[in-house]
């Protein structure tokens, strides 16, 4: 039976290849994108599936809220003391809990020296939280000593080679000082599925001596900087245990100083551990994660894709129908039945889906790897691994088979054998119909990808290109030390002196970072000193902040160096601030009283606007003040032709100041940049799939304009013969199509609105849909199909009529 199936379809290979060869390549490129992207999804979806008791584990997140009830600020951290209470206060709900505490400290051995980003301390609790494999020395009890480390198989080996790392010690500078570790255990790596990653895991105790003994450090609630993990009871469901966390918090932190209580401004959050890598993504994370909306949107473009491909086959089988009407008519004459029929068209759909695939699987091992490089994931199809994949690969060829054969099947094997023989046959109104359905659907997604196209290439340049109210360009950042604070402004004028660099100041945070941080305030306001309900994020900076990034002040004035009030007692607020606390204009904000955690004095300036974080967030309250020990990055306003001398300088004082620390210097506006990395991934991938959607869609377009152009071969004759001119030709053979290019046009457009509408909504600020967009995108999709359709027809239009005519 298979054996007939490949007679055929290699006898039509050999007969009509042209439509063969559109059907294959559409087939494996629909089903390439598809295995792709499905690997990319299994990959995401596969987040912290790893666990033991993974549906029993959870984050705790904290937020805060502004008085309407809208979250200010929502941490992927919390503060010290919830982990602990949370056990504590429900012994009978929870079973462990546990915090990490993230630093990035240089590490010292052997005359070597590492910057480690992926250093946590750890409760000893972390290994019943997560159940993590020790391979050497002990796991859990090598975290009750001050000293204790425990490291993974691969950092072990990175730092002693094949010789056993427990025992030996490893130097850490932990915020100047050092500190010797002694590695106590060496446990498996984290797998790369995981929304967090260790390389050192070290004893909690230092942590809580740095915050001077367990009493302040169990008190303190303002520093949310750890990750809380908890494990609660088997069947107990997780929003259940949620709705206690406000008793907690009321208990342990009483009332605000107008007697509210504390769980009104701030509560905390459970997150299922599977569920943090695609649903969370908090002003504070260990780690960028992925978004649930792209998973859908790549999975929306693989179906798309595939369907195109599909809708080719379909069609080009049916409008190749009258080629084959009599061999049906053949058939059942000599006894085959409808259903005998079915399953031999549906097995010669399988056949070409079978051959497609294998197509298909040689694009797949050819781009898997740059994709899994562009993506930043380790995606492979390896058979031999996981044997599942094979279970993939025939889901996918029996959905391709069954969806681009079913209605061909159907549809030939319904001729009518009497009137196939008698040279009766005809396709029928209501079956034309349905392909003129199918190109109208093949083009509308084609112009619903190009939309989507030009709509996130507009977002990305308007993200990028944005005024954003301040001077980012040629400012690059470095950290400091206790060293360069102790001894800033010595340095300062030094570094001043440098003909390439213009000025250096120094601040908390810079811009294209995150406004983390923030106390409470309280303002004067109508005549009287009233609490603010409104999360004010803080900058601590030097005096020259401002002219350094070019910030205009829009009322009152600068921070003054000749002024020493100003370093105790100045405030500088930007105009949202102004407009959250109750203000009516700038002008009335300067002169005010302002009390901002322990710092009492006055408003002195008022600053325009701008955009301190990307614009994923909306420009939020924010108070500048003096720094006077909360400080790091040191900002330079560097000469546009002297970078690369500026940069060779600082290298060299850095290597002086900051000895063994890798020279880092990262640019704002490429700081920035690097936020919207996931919107400039989007784009490059929606490129590329809507151009092979174009491709698919044209390559079909082809296929049924060729067709129909033989079809008519003795017919564009005549009309020759009579008179016509080529344009008749043209205009009676295409405009049937390019009508039904223009349906799928207009039904893509509410579609591809509303669509794009929501993705934007994801941005605090953004370009929104215009229509020239949907003016581009048809103008695009148009002029491609009318080029095709043109191609083919013209070849009819001025072929020798005579010709025509007589071979037909």
């Amino acid at each position: 039976m298979f054996k007939n199936y490949f007679k055929i379809v290699f006898r039509n290979a050999k007969k009509h290849p042209m439509y063969v060869l559109i059907n294959l390549i559409g087939l494996a490129i629909g089903m390439a994108v598809s295995i792709i992207i499905l690997l990319y999804v299994q990959f995401e979806l596969s987040y912290d599936n790893y666990h033991p008791d993974g549906d029993r584990l959870y984050r705790v997140s904290r937020a805060w809220f502004n008085p309407d009830g809208q979250i200010s600020l929502h941490l992927g951290h919390t503060a010290p003391p919830f982990g602990p209470l949370i056990k504590s206060d429900f012994p009978e709900d929870v079973e462990v809990s546990a915090r990490l505490f993230n630093f990035n400290p240089l590490i010292k051995s052997g005359g070597n020296a590492f910057e480690e980003e992926r250093f946590f301390f750890a409760d000893q609790e972390a290994f019943d939280v997560f159940g993590w494999e020790v391979v050497a020395g002990e796991g859990k009890t090598a975290l009750d000593q001050a000293d204790g480390l425990v490291l993974t198989e691969s950092t072990a080996k990175r730092y002693f080679g094949d010789s056993p790392a427990v025992g030996k010690e490893l130097l850490a500078l932990l915020n100047g000082q050092e500190v010797t570790f002694q590695v106590r255990g060496v446990m498996k790596d984290m797998p790369e599925n995981s929304h967090f990653h260790v390389d050192f895991l070290a004893s909690m105790v230092p942590v809580v001596q740095f915050y001077g003994g367990l009493e302040p450090f169990m008190s303190n609630f303002g520093s949310n900087n750890f990750s809380t993990y908890i494990k609660l009871r088997e069947g107990l469901d997780y929003k259940d245990f949620e709705a206690k966390l406000p008793s907690l918090i009321d208990r342990h932190m009483g009332e605000t100083q107008s007697g509210i209580p504390m769980s009104k401004g701030t509560q905390l959050f459970l997150w299922p551990i599977q569920d943090i890598h695609l649903y969370s993504n908090l002003d504070s994370e260990i780690e960028a994660n992925g978004n649930i909306d792209y998973v859908y949107i790549y999975l929306a473009v693989a179906f798309f894709i595939l369907l195109i491909a599909c809708i080719n086959f379909m069609n080009l089988s049916t409008a190749r129908s009258s080629l084959r009407s009599m061999e049906v008519g053949l058939r059942k004459v000599m006894g085959a039945d409808r259903g005998l029929l079915v399953r031999q068209f549906l097995g010669e759909s399988f056949v070409m889906t079978a051959m497609a695939m294998m197509l298909a699987l040689i694009l797949v091992f050819l781009f898997l790897p740059s994709f899994a490089d562009f993506s930043e994931r380790p995606l492979n199809l390896n058979f031999f691994q996981n044997p599942l994949y094979l279970l993939g690969i025939l889901g996918i060829m029996v959905f391709v088979g069954l969806i681009s054969g079913s209605y061909p099947a159907l549809f030939l094997s319904g001729f009518m054998p009497a009137r196939v023989l008698k040279g009766a046959f005809k396709a029928g109104k209501i079956h034309e119909r349905f392909r003129s359905v199918l190109v109208v659907g093949q083009f509308a997604i084609s112009v619903v990808l190009i939309v989507a196209v030009l709509v996130v290439v507009g977002q990305l340049n308007f993200m990028v290109g944005k005024d954003l109210g301040f001077e980012k360009e040629d400012v690059v950042y470095l950290p400091s030390n206790d060293e360069i604070q102790n001894n800033y402004l010595i340095l300062k004028d030094r570094w001043e002196n440098h003909p390439g660099i213009q000025s250096v100041t120094i601040s908390s945070r810079v811009p294209s970072g995150r406004l983390l941080d923030s106390q409470g305030a309280t303002a004067e306001v109508n005549g009287e000193m009233s609490q603010l309900n409104i999360r004010i994020a803080d900058i601590h900076v030097a005096h020259n902040f401002l002219d350094t990034y070019g910030i205009n002040t829009v009322a009152g004035r600068n921070f003054n160096y000749d002024l020493a009030s100003d370093s105790t007692e100045a405030f500088i607020l930007n105009e949202t601030a102004v407009r959250e606390i109750g203000w009516s204009s700038p002008e009335e904000a300067v002169g005010k009283q302002f009390l901002y955690g322990g710092r009492r004095g006055f408003v002195t300036g008022v600053m325009q606007d701008f955009h301190f974080e990307s614009l994923h967030q909306p420009i939020v309250p924010i108070v500048f003040l003096i720094a006077t020990d909360r400080k790091n990055p040191v900002s330079f306003k560097i000469q546009t032709d002297q970078r690369e001398q500026v940069l060779a300088y600082l290298e060299a004082e850095w290597a002086q100041l900051r000895p063994d620390f890798p020279f880092e210097p990262t640019f704002v506006d490429e700081g920035f940049n690097r936020q919207y990395e996931a919107e400039d991934r989007v784009k490059t991938i929606f490129t590329f799939f809507s151009a092979l959607a174009v491709l698919i869609s044209i390559l079909g377009l082809l296929g049924l304009v060729t067709f129909a152009t033989e079809q008519r071969t003795r017919e564009i004759g005549i009309r020759k013969v009579m008179g016509a001119e080529t344009g008749n030709i043209l205009l009676l053979l295409g405009k049937d199509f390019l009508k039904l290019v223009g349906i799928g046009f207009l039904i893509a457009i509410p579609i591809s609105w509303f669509g794009m509408n929501s993705w934007l909504e994801d941005f605090a600020y953004s370009i929104g849909v215009h229509w020239t967009v949907f003016l581009w995108a048809g103008l695009g999709a148009g002029v491609i199909a009318a080029a095709t359709v043109v191609s083919q027809t013209i070849k009819a239009a001025w072929a020798n009529p005579v010709k025509s005519i007589k071979n037909e």
